[in-house]
């Protein structure tokens, strides 16, 4: 096929990062770009061939597969492939085939690596890192939409002020907006009202027009904190509108900046250490997606977010556990509660049920179960009203089977591993990931150790175990390379927790049963697996690059929803993400993909 650099250049501009490039730069690249047709079902280029460049898709759709023939993604137009061998050593770590006649673009290699080398928007889109954070952020550098309170309370320029001050008080705020419209054209607060319409006697027909502030400062969403400080402090005022295109969007007082500085998980644990019931926990607890706003804002990474807010569900269950005991009674023998599933792993996010089991020492009687059953309920009944929901699978401390002397479990592990059946798989997946909370921390120690030792000795159940992990696939397909959910309440978004985050949890999982590792945390084993051999460095780099940028990604959708006054949760539209953020994302879940594949087809290495 012919084309004219003319069009050649049409269809860059479609294309990011190459959109980005100066006239003088896409006329030079439009000139040496190569053109290729492929026929259909032909190879574009094998494993471990040198590479002549990166391939950008103008016409067509190709199938990209492993070392092992697996399919790890569908590519369609404006795609771009064959960068991350191009990258490394110049080596295919895949192949490719043409799935129907296509008509390919080649970047050649030299002037790919230069435009990465002098144009910055190129190097970030290419680099499948994700952008280092900056650290903790604070008050004064924050961005002004995670201070402000979205949608404020607002009011016509005509209503009298007694109506005004009834609004104020049933609300419980301390200000109106005063709109015309959609547009802000006055503020009103409370010392407006004693300062003039109460202490100079107005009559009772007054209103608002005539004691507000008109025309009132405001700020945009993008300015920071230390623009709101700078103007409460040279203003005198408390109260800062914020408009954007002339809108008014939300309101930033000086509770606000009170509230955004008290909310901090050391300081939501010290409430929690002397809360004196579950109630006043759910206080504290109702602030956690506030915390995850603040967390994700101010530069923390994910792995330091989900770590803080589990941090609350523990402290939490300590509470709850002596406060059973205060009710109860001291023990009739040791215990030890522990946490699986995100808890268990120390990643939670701004939703989460619970998952967690109690150990009784093998002095335990059967006289004594019934304390132990009074004291799981009231512990699970807490966390129920801190906001940790029942677990819906019955995976907690109240079910008879899940609250047992260690000899029990002990001899439930052993079954798990000697005959690997779908329920067992299922329930050693979760029981791998077992934590101690609160309790005799011993009674777990040499289970954890001796059930490692012999899950590993077990290669039947090791393959089960594989196999039981590569469930959760990654939403990979021929829609701008996702597979989004087709029916349902979430049609058309992708499952960041099963198909994002679940994957890599599962492949860690496997690693620290092959190596026996006691960590429990997803990243802590993925390091771990690299320690040990498990994972070539090259194979851990690419796989902790691909689970940072999934799971931020997830946050990221959760703040999104906390700020927008919704409730988080883990279903995010593609259409939400720009090509940039889309492309990244594609190629992390490829990167998982291909190792559950290697890992498949018992491998356990990235080269």
């Amino acid at each position: 096929m012919t084309l004219s650099q003319s069009r050649i250049i049409r269809f860059l501009k479609s294309v990011h990062p190459y959109d980005a490039l100066p006239d003088p730069v896409m006329n030079d690249l439009a000139q040496k770009i190569q053109v290729h047709e492929i026929e259909e079902n032909s190879a574009v280029y094998e494993l471990g061939q040198e590479l002549p460049g990166v391939y950008i898709i103008y016409e067509g759709q190709v199938e990209i597969t492993d070392e092992n023939g697996a399919v790890v993604s569908h590519l369609g137009l404006r795609n771009s492939f064959g960068e991350r061998g191009l990258l490394k050593d110049g080596i295919a770590l895949t192949n490719a085939r043409a799935h129907i006649p296509t008509v390919l673009f080649i970047v050649p290699t030299g002037l790919f690596h230069s435009l990465i080398k002098e144009y910055d928007i190129v190097s970030r889109f290419f680099n499948r890192k994700r952008a280092s954070r900056t650290g903790p952020q604070s008050l004064a550098t924050t961005a002004i939409d995670v201070l402000m309170a979205p949608a404020p309370e607002t009011c016509d320029a005509s209503i009298p002020v007694q109506k005004a001050a009834q609004i104020m008080r049933d609300k419980r705020i301390s200000s109106l907006c005063v709109t015309e419209g959609d547009s802000l054209v006055g503020i009103a607060t409370l010392r407006d009202i004693s300062s003039k319409f109460v202490a100079n006697a107005m009559p009772d027909t007054t209103t608002i027009s005539k004691i507000m502030t008109p025309d009132p400062i405001t700020l945009s969403p993008s300015d920071i904190g230390s623009d709101v400080l700078h103007v409460m402090m040279e203003r005198g005022i408390g109260h800062i509108p914020i408009c954007e295109g002339g809108h008014l969007i939300g309101i930033v007082t000086q509770t606000d900046l009170t509230h955004y500085q008290a909310v901090n998980s050391a300081e939501m644990v010290r409430r929690i250490a002397r809360a004196k019931s579950a109630e006043e926990m759910a206080l504290v607890t109702a602030e956690i997606p506030q915390l995850l706003v603040q967390l994700v804002a101010g530069g923390n990474r994910h792995e330091i977010v989900t770590r803080l807010i589990t941090d609350i569900a523990d402290i939490a269950t300590r509470r709850l556990l002596a406060l059973a005991e205060q009710k109860l009674g001291s023990p009739p023998a040791p215990y030890l509660w522990l946490a699986c599933g995100s808890q268990g792993r120390q990643e939670q996010t701004g939703v989460s049920d619970q998952d967690n089991c109690l150990m009784l020492d093998d002095s335990v009687t059967d006289a004594d179960l019934p304390y132990f059953q009074e004291l799981a309920r009231f512990v699970s009944d807490g966390l129920d009203t801190c906001g940790y929901f029942y677990c819906p699978g019955d995976m907690m401390a109240t079910n008879p089977c899940w609250c047992q002397p260690v000899r029990v479990w002990r001899n439930y592990f052993r079954g798990w591993i000697a005959k690997p059946n779908p329920e067992a798989q299922m329930l050693a997946s979760v029981m791998f990931d077992l934590r101690p909370i609160g309790g005799q921390f011993e009674l777990f120690e040499d289970l954890q150790v001796d059930t490692l030792s012999a899950a590993n000795a077990n290669s039947i159940f090791v393959a089960h175990m594989i196999s039981n992990s590569l469930k959760h696939t990654p939403p990979l397909g021929l829609l701008r390379g996702f597979a989004a959910i087709r029916s349902g309440e979430h049609r058309n978004t992708l499952d960041l927790k099963h198909n994002g985050v679940v994957p890599v949890v599962d492949l860690a999982r496997i690693y620290s049963l092959q190596g026996q590792l006691t960590e429990t945390n997803t990243r802590a084993r993925l390091k771990a697996a690299e320690s040990t051999g498990l994972l070539s460095p090259s194979g851990a780099r690419d796989l902790l690059d691909a689970y940072d940028l999934i799971a931020e990604t997830r946050l990221e959708h959760q703040v999104r929803l906390v700020k927008s006054g919704e409730k988080p949760n883990n279903y995010l539209a593609p259409s939400d993400l720009s090509d940039f953020e889309r492309s990244h994302l594609r190629d992390a879940f490829v990167v998982v993909k291909t190792m559950q594949s290697a890992v498949g087809h018992g491998k356990g290495m990235l080269s």
